[in-house]
């Protein structure tokens, strides 16, 4: 990242001297040299900072990727993580919960990724393993960077916007990181990506695609009530589909799938993308398809008691409310996601007889030791 250098006053002096035909400038603004080797200098810094930590960040956190549960240390945090291959082949989904997210005390990272096409189970995958390490870098060089140059009161008021910042420049990278692999074909593959960094009583979510964040939270009589916290990324939405069309792809319902908007090439019958962002798919990547995270921020309060990320496949067949009334009903925080995912797949039996069950996946993270009484 490279920040903007502002100079005041006068730096130096410049003449201009003609000859030979040419113009030429004697001289040296010995104050612009200097602040830009400061600025390189900063950047080397950052960036050794940076690439030290992450070496270490496995070392000093804990790593879920399969099912099962992380408790934090030193917090009253739980995540429960559960996921359920579908009747389409190969578990497309797959997810990651790390404590200790870039060695930072309270604070946690989780990721759910839903693949999709044929090698959509590998481009899951590697947006899993390659987007937090980018992630966890690009945060280090740009605080780095800001407490340098700004000091720590200022930072403290610019942390969601650090996110932002990398969250962005890590995603762009990643996805030019699968375009360029060589072993890897995510021309007609792809993947969605939803994650949530808390970090004490702040949560930050990104999203990419129609995965879905919901927050069980308790209302004024008591009840736990369902607050959605991200968009699902879907090709007919107002905006979307203005980028997609814009770029001259097209959006539209096929014959046998009324309600089911997908994004068509602008002289082909494909690929039929169901989603208006995801990282790979490359084949619409110039026709309105991108790979850029909303990403937003929540305060966390005493009456919130958890966060549910699951895949599309849970959400296509549970509402936000049923969701969070059935996590809140689990006696064992523990098996939340397990039960929330084995609803989903019996409400896929009963509501939509004659599809596939899709791949059902869930993490629910607790915020709390108990609800508060």
């Amino acid at each position: 990242m490279s920040l903007p250098v502002h100079t005041t006053g006068v730096v130096g002096r410049a003449e201009t001297k003609r000859g030979g035909g040419e113009e030429t400038l004697s001289g040296c603004f010995f104050g612009v040299a200097r602040m830009r080797q400061l600025s390189s200098l900063l950047q080397g810094l950052a960036r050794s900072m940076a690439l030290g930590k992450e070496r270490k960040e496995e070392e000093q956190g804990t790593v879920l990727r399969t099912s099962g549960t992380l408790r934090g240390e030193g917090s009253g945090t739980l995540a429960a993580v559960w996921s359920r291959r579908g009747e389409k082949g190969t578990n497309q989904d797959c997810s990651v919960v790390w404590e200790g997210f870039g060695c930072q005390e309270d604070t946690i990272f989780c990721g759910i990724f839903d693949g999709h096409g044929q090698w959509g189970h590998y481009v899951s995958k590697a947006v899993r393993d390659s987007l937090p390490p980018s992630l966890v870098r690009r945060w280090q060089e740009a605080v780095t960077l800001a407490s340098l140059i700004n000091g720590e009161k200022k930072l403290c008021h610019s942390q969601f916007d650090l996110w932002k910042q990398s969250y962005l420049a890590a995603a762009a990278a990643v996805d030019e990181e699968l375009r360029r692999s060589r072993r890897l074909d995510a021309v007609n593959s792809g993947s969605t990506a939803l994650s949530i960094i808390k970090k004490g009583d702040t949560m930050v979510i990104a999203n990419v695609g129609d995965s879905r964040a919901v927050l069980g939270t308790t209302s004024d009589d008591g009840s736990i009530a369902a607050v959605q916290l991200t968009v699902d990324f879907k090709p007919n939405l107002p905006q979307e589909k203005a980028r997609i069309v814009q770029c001259k792809g097209r959006v539209y319902c096929d014959e046998d799938e009324p309600g089911v908007h997908r994004v068509w090439l602008p002289d082909r019958e494909a690929p039929g993308l169901a989603m208006s962002r995801a990282f790979g798919d490359y084949c619409v990547k110039d026709y309105g398809v991108i790979s850029a995270p909303e990403v937003t921020q929540r305060r966390i309060t005493a009456r919130d008691q958890f966060v549910i990320l699951a895949t599309d496949g849970v959400w296509d067949v549970v509402s936000n409310e049923e969701a969070v009334q059935i996590v809140a009903a689990t006696p064992e925080r523990e098996k939340a996601a397990k039960r929330l995912v084995q609803w989903a797949v019996r409400a896929w039996r009963r509501k939509r007889r004659g599809y596939a069950v899709d791949d059902c996946s869930a993490i629910c993270l607790f915020f709390h030791h108990s609800p508060p009484s």
